[in-house]
């Protein structure tokens, strides 16, 4: 993409696994920076990051920060977007905001570019970026949905650690090392740093990601739950998910059954939906082995989609394999995407 002039920009949470994957990618498209500002916690403040040759110094980040920033990019947790993002705003700039502060407010555009491009239009100073594992699981679907309707999705998560951040990574790799070694594991932040019980994640599956509520599904899966209702304009779609952090490092994967509309939808129809979706990739050859896998989709900022067949037992019903890298797509380039929207489109004054 060509840009005909540049723009400052703040990246919050420059020193976070987000954050580093977010400079990586505003490297890689190019985008158009005239001032970068990376800022981060009290705790992080002082480290140097260097980008595209030049080395920065991370701030502390503070209402002030973002004097003279056009586009601000958050993903430093929602306390800190809560107190920072409106202020951000009354600056002048627009805040893409990855966290989960602002994605169910009515006023905030909730947007993955390739399902919902338009309601960044309706931005008044923030737009929110969905959770990962909602980006993925919507890139996919929207085809389904714009040629054969979408009337139910079940999807059971498989997550990487990354989304729990390098804190959770380091626990793994150190878990990992002291199975092997034969050795006690210590299990100190997931599922929930905040919870009173941890579990290893070595070797292991722990079916909670984030607190639980009271209705007995976990705020990880709430969130899927309601944001895709939100992006894809439709609150009529039925939708239940369990969310599952399994002992890899990046990529979140899928399993999707869902309903359609209309009655004998082929495998081969819903197939060729698919792959002329944007941002998406077709990966199905069952008879050689062709699937997505986390390790085959790391490091890419597409969606990638397999093993399509047909439900045995429902003739509306169909199951999808769904891989992408969460750090990519699922935060840092889908919040690059919102960006060069709004500059596209000349939706950065609203």
């Amino acid at each position: 993409m060509t840009f005909e002039k540049k723009y400052n920009v703040a990246v919050v949470g420059a020193t976070g696994a987000v954050g580093v994957k977010m400079l990586e990618t505003l490297d890689q498209k190019n985008f158009p920076i005239e001032e970068l500002s990376l800022l981060s916690s009290k705790r992080s403040a002082g480290k140097e990051i260097t980008f595209q040759g030049n080395t920065y110094t991370v701030q502390e980040a503070t209402p002030d920060s973002f004097e003279g920033v056009d586009i601000a990019l958050f993903s430093a947790g929602g306390s800190v977007s809560k107190a920072l993002a409106p202020e951000a705003v009354k600056r002048g700039a627009v805040v893409v905001d990855n966290t989960s502060a602002f994605r169910m407010d009515p006023d905030v555009p909730l947007v993955v570019p390739e399902v919902n491009e338009e309601d960044i239009s309706q931005h008044k100073g923030i737009i929110a970026n969905p959770n990962c594992s909602t980006i993925q699981m919507v890139a996919s679907l929207k085809p389904v949905q714009e040629q054969f309707g979408l009337a139910r999705v079940l999807v059971s998560t498989y997550q990487a650690v990354s989304g729990a951040g390098n804190e959770a990574v380091d626990e793994l790799r150190e878990q990992s090392q002291a199975f092997l070694n034969g050795e006690d594991l210590k299990a100190e932040l997931l599922p929930v740093s905040g919870e009173k019980q941890h579990y290893p994640i070595a070797f292991n599956a722990l079916p909670q990601i984030d607190v639980f509520q009271d209705n007995g599904y976990t705020f990880e899966e709430m969130k899927m739950i309601n944001e895709t209702k939100k992006i894809m304009h439709d609150e009529a779609i039925h939708v239940a998910a369990t969310c599952v952090r399994l002992p890899f490092f990046t990529s979140h994967a899928e399993s999707i059954y869902v309903e359609v509309d209309q009655d004998d939808i082929t495998v081969e129809q819903m197939k060729e939906a698919i792959s002329q979706a944007d941002g998406v990739v077709l990966e199905d050859d069952p008879v050689n082995q062709v699937y997505p896998t986390p390790l085959g989709s790391a490091g890419k900022s597409e969606v990638f989609v397999g093993r399509i067949r047909k439900d045995l037992d429902k003739d509306r019903g169909f199951h999808l394999w769904v891989v992408s890298d969460n750090l990519l797509k699922g935060a840092a380039w889908n919040s690059v995407q919102i960006a060069e929207s709004l500059i596209k489109n000349n939706w950065l004054s609203k």
